[in-house]
Formats: structure tokens, sequence, C-alpha cells
């Protein structure tokens, strides 16, 4: 029988991260996510006291679309999700699978020393993640 290698988070995150204020309005912020082809975009800690959040475009969606706001009126703090859930870089992508699926999560930021270093999603996970450890 054959040793398993672990794939850890570092293996398979995005290393850019697009980070953003939560003062910035939905509208500015779905120019970013166009410009950059993304579904979320992490909103930065207003101090050192402060927790990282997220904005995903389905939260966008629900809160803005569906509501019928007007996204150059609503800021990206009032739809949010903060604190976010977090991983640490050298998690096994199997047990970040399994917080993803337990807490019902898409993505969610790399924080190593209390900064964000990346960002994880199933897909990144499943594609490169099991293909990459496949071909050992």
């Amino acid at each position: 029988m054959t040793e398993r290698k672990i794939v850890r988070v570092c293996d398979v995150m995005k290393k850019q991260v697009d980070m953003v204020d939560g003062m910035m309005t939905v509208q500015m912020a779905l120019q970013k996510m166009k410009h950059i082809e993304t579904k979320s975009l992490i909103v930065n800690k207003r101090d050192a006291n402060d927790e990282y959040g997220i904005v995903l475009i389905s939260d966008i969606a629900k809160e803005v679309l569906a509501k019928d706001r007007a996204p150059e009126r609503v800021n990206v703090y009032e739809v949010m999700s903060k604190p976010v859930i977090s991983v640490d870089s050298q998690m096994d992508i199997r047990y970040c699978a399994r917080l993803f699926e337990k807490f019902g999560l898409s993505r969610a930021p790399v924080v190593d020393n209390g900064q964000v270093v990346g960002l994880v999603s199933f897909t990144d996970m499943v594609f490169i993640g099991m293909m990459n450890n496949s071909q050992s």
C-alpha cells in the first residue's frame, strides 16, 4: 500500500488576495470583481483589534439585487460576513474540505500570523489538490 501524500492548503490556495475597505460601495466592489474576475473580496481590518470580513457575489445578489437596493448607495460592510472563518496554510485539504462542509463555506481566507496570505475554495482543493495527488 502506498502512503498518501499530504496536500496542504498552501499548495492549492490562490496567493493573489483582493482586499477592499468596508466603506467601499457595492458598485465599486462589483467593478473590482469584474476587473479581476473573482467571486469574492476580503474586507480588510479597520484596526489591529478588528477582524477580517468577506463579501461574496452571492451576498450581493441576496442583499442588494434581490432587495432592489441601489449598489451605489450600499456599503460593503452592510452585506459582508464578519468575522470570517479562516484556515491555516499548513492545514491538510481533507480537513479544510470537512470544515467547509460543516459550516457551509465555499471559500475562505488563508491566514498565517494574523495576516491574509491567500484564498482557498472547494474548486482549488478538488481540481488542484486531488489532481496533483493522483499524479504522485
